[in-house]
C-alpha cells in the first residue's frame, strides 16, 4: 500500500493517499437490546452506526469534531436517505463502509453500504453535510478551508457505488397534525441541539405496532432544516405521498408550532 505523505501541522490533514484509504471499514455487532419486537435493528441504531462510521471516517483524516472545535468548526447533518433490502439482526454481525462521493463550496457528499460479512449488500444510505462555523452557525466554504483539504478524500461514483436513489423533494399541501411532544434532556446531543437521530424515532414512533408486524421500512429519507433545542415542543404532521398510496407517508415536524425543523418521507415495504 501507498505509503501516506504529507501529513499537515493543522488537524492532522494528509495527502497523497490510496484509495483504499478513503474508505472506512466499521464494524457493527447488533445487540439484543438494539432489535425491536421483530428482532430486527432499530432504524435510529442503524443510524447511530452511520453517524458513528461518518464520524471515524473524519476523525482518523483530521477531519474531525474534536480538531474541528479548536478552529470554532463543526460538521451538521443536513439530508440523510437510508434504503435497505433487509435489516440486520440480533446477534448478527455486519460492516458500513462510508466514502465521499464529492464536495462543492457549502455542502459535500457522503455515502454508506451495510454489509454481510460474505460482502452481500444489505442496503445503502447517502448523507448531505454541512460544516458551520460554531459562533456565527453560518456555514463555510470547503473549497477553500484547510486550503481544500477534503478534496483529497474524494471517491469518484465510477469507484464506489451507491446505487439509491438521491435525495428527494417534500411537497405538503395539507398535512394533518397528528403529535405534539416536549423535548427533554435524553434528546439533546453535544451541539446542544435535539439529536438528529431523535427525530427518526420521534417519527417512527408515530406508527402503531401493527404496521410494523405487517410491513418493513424500505427508505426512510430525512432533511434538517433548522435547529430545535431543549424545551421546544416539537408537532408532527403527516400526508399520504401520493393520495392513493398509504405506503408512502410524508412527515413534518415544526417547533413550538411555527418553524420547520425537518421533513421526512416514510416508504414502507
Amino acid at each position: 500500500m501507498e505509503e501516506i505523505k504529507n501529513i499537515l501541522p493543522k488537524g492532522g490533514h494528509v495527502k497523497n493517499i490510496t484509495r483504499f484509504e478513503k474508505i472506512e471499514k466499521y464494524p457493527v455487532y447488533v445487540e439484543p437490546f438494539h432489535v425491536d419486537f421483530t428482532g430486527c435493528i432499530f432504524l435510529g441504531i442503524l443510524g447511530n452506526h452511520l453517524l458513528n462510521a461518518a464520524g471515524n471516517h473524519s476523525q482518523k483524516r483530521g477531519w474531525g469534531i474534536s480538531a474541528l472545535n479548536e478552529t470554532h468548526h463543526t460538521w451538521v447533518l443536513s439530508r440523510l436517505s437510508i434504503e435497505m433490502t433487509e435489516m440486520p439482526r440480533q446477534h448478527e454481525y455486519v460492516e458500513v463502509r462510508t466514502w465521499v462521493e464529492s464536495v462543492m463550496k457549502l455542502f459535500t457528499n457522503r455515502n454508506f453500504s451495510i454489509l454481510r460479512p460474505d460482502g452481500t449488500p444489505l442496503g445503502y444510505a447517502r448523507s448531505v453535510w454541512a460544516m458551520i462555523d460554531m459562533e456565527t452557525r453560518k456555514p463555510c466554504d470547503l473549497l477553500t478551508l484547510y486550503d481544500g483539504d477534503i478534496l483529497n478524500y474524494v471517491v469518484s461514483p465510477e469507484e464506489n457505488i451507491c446505487p439509491i436513489e438521491g435525495h428527494g423533494r417534500f411537497r405538503f399541501r395539507n398535512p394533518q397534525l397528528v403529535r405534539t411532544i416536549d423535548t427533554y434532556y435524553s434528546d439533546v446531543d453535544i451541539n446542544g441541539h435535539i439529536n438528529s437521530i431523535k427525530y427518526i424515532e420521534h417519527i417512527l414512533d408515530l406508527f402503531p405496532r401493527q404496521r410494523f408486524e405487517r410491513q418493513s421500512i424500505r427508505r426512510f429519507e430525512i432533511a434538517y432544516k433548522a435547529e430545535a433545542y431543549m424545551g421546544d415542543r416539537l408537532s408532527f404532521y403527516t400526508q399520504q405521498t401520493e393520495p392513493d398510496n398509504d405506503d408512502s407517508i410524508d412527515v413534518e415536524v415544526r417547533k413550538n408550532d411555527e418553524d420547520i425543523v425537518c421533513q421526512a418521507r416514510i416508504l414502507f415495504r
